[in-house]
């Protein structure tokens, strides 16, 4: 190991700069693909989850003789869960580590999944859900955190997108799983036992993650900060195959936080960041949600009877692969503020003509834009908000931030019976191309560009 990377002399600091540095000059290597991957299963299992709801709704509503209503309440209960475990999480992860609460919420998660194969009423299983929902509103932020602090500026943007581009990927999984297991005597409570064991083996690839270096030293933690950066500098070498480059340590000026947690959220400069990313994110769950909650039945009662087969469900979802991977790659050529301003808009303008489709081949075309935009703009905003704030509280600002867009989640379905019934299903769709225009604007004037900028240049 050269002298740049050498450990701090006893009763020396590591700097947060030096940390920076040599985090910056890593050779992306198959050892951070690996954590990539690890860190990414939390996405693609929660996907699961929340698409299969979809699927099961209908049979364990049967079961259960759920009105409308109660079936509604159930899919509610789990944003609610979400919602609070995403403000929790954050400000855990802030204090105690982002490993620590990445690890835990899977377990949480996991016993949910069991509890819920177990329900035997309508309560039971909205409680249930509501337990579910709180370990998967944990783990998004924590991992958007964890990752964006060890990613290179270079490859940030781009590998948080493909984080959130699983969404996808776990709704044709979920699509697959359902019908497959649904044909069988497990049933619906088989897939909840599956999920179970989803989380085991998550928990099991989940030990050799490390903690965030980043995090370490801003909690004062600097033994730690500086062993755990020389264990992942040395794996990365391994896997590079030969010494790695020289760290570049940067002179900028950085002093110990006067704030932490949420208080950091509402302090100076990020005071602003914090709003307009709150008000960002429930604009665009609020018209996603909005839009999509009652899909089905809006363009049903239009005479469509196509968005009630399978076929049309997952062909909508694969569209948001070519989504997803087009913003991971324009994140980073672009920035991040085009990007998301891009997709958002055009995320308007496709629900604007979904919702005046009067033939099938309109129909097709409105729709497999508008999955091609949505995952564009979830990849973008997912990448773009754990940038925004400081090492100290970027859990609990990635958290917060997640947790209005869940409010705007339960906002918006329940807000669409009340449009249908003084203006008619038409202006559904254009309420929820106002709520993205909204949010795009906010974007463009309230919001700094991150694109390529190392960490501590953009939050200090």
């Amino acid at each position: 190991m050269d002298s740049s990377t050498r450990p701090a002399a006893p009763g020396q600091s590591i700097t947060v700069n030096e940390i920076s540095a040599r985090l910056e000059r890593l050779p992306w290597t198959r050892y951070q693909r690996g954590l990539f991957l690890v860190i990414a299963t939390a996405w693609l299992f929660d996907s699961i989850d929340l698409g299969a709801l979809t699927f099961l709704l209908a049979p364990i509503s049967t079961e259960f003789g759920l009105t409308a209503t109660q079936a509604g309440l159930v899919g509610s209960a789990t944003f609610a869960g979400m919602f609070v475990g995403a403000v929790g999480a954050g400000a855990l992860a802030d204090r105690f580590g982002r490993l620590a609460v990445f690890k835990y919420s899977i377990i949480v998660w996991g016993l949910a999944s069991v509890l819920l194969a177990l329900s035997w009423d309508f309560t039971s299983l909205a409680g249930f859900r509501f337990l579910l929902g709180i370990g998967m509103g944990a783990e998004f932020p924590v991992a958007a955190a964890l990752l964006s602090e060890f990613v290179p500026s270079t490859k940030r943007g781009r590998y948080v997108a493909l984080m959130e581009g699983t969404w996808p990927l776990g709704f044709i999984c979920a699509g697959v799983l359902s019908y497959t297991l649904l044909s069988t005597a497990v049933g619906w409570r088989g897939f909840f036992v599956m999920q179970a064991g989803l989380a085991v083996v998550a928990l099991i690839v989940r030990r050799g993650l490390p903690e965030s270096p980043r995090w370490l030293a801003a909690r004062g933690h600097h033994v730690r900060a500086q062993a755990t950066l020389e264990a992942l500098e040395h794996k990365v070498e391994r896997a590079y195959g030969r010494p790695l480059p020289a760290p570049v340590v940067a002179t900028r000026a950085l002093t110990d936080p006067a704030t932490t947690g949420l208080r950091t959220l509402f302090s100076g400069a990020y005071r602003r960041r914090t709003i307009a990313s709150w008000l960002v994110w429930f604009c665009l769950l609020g018209g996603y949600y909005g839009l999509t909650t009652w899909l089905g039945k809006l363009l049903a009662d239009a005479g469509f009877d196509v968005v009630k087969s399978v076929g049309y469900i997952v062909l909508m979802a694969l569209w948001g692969i070519p989504g997803f991977l087009t913003a991971a790659y324009l994140i980073e050529v672009v920035g991040r503020k085009t990007c998301l301003v891009g997709f958002t808009l055009c995320s308007a303008a496709a629900a604007f003509f979904y919702g005046t489709a009067d033939g099938m081949a309109e129909l097709l075309v409105a729709g497999s834009f508008l999955q091609f935009c949505f995952f564009g703009m979830f990849s973008s905003i997912f990448a773009f908000t754990p940038e925004l704030f400081p090492t100290h509280a970027r859990a609990v600002g990635m958290g917060s931030s997640t947790a209005a867009g869940r409010l705007g989640a339960i906002f918006g379905p329940l807000v669409v019976p009340l449009v249908i019934a003084s203006s008619g299903p038409a202006v559904v769709f254009t309420a929820s191309a106002a709520l993205f225009v909204v949010g795009s604007l906010v974007v463009l004037f309230a919001l700094p560009e991150t694109r390529q900028a190392v960490l501590e240049d953009i939050s200090g």
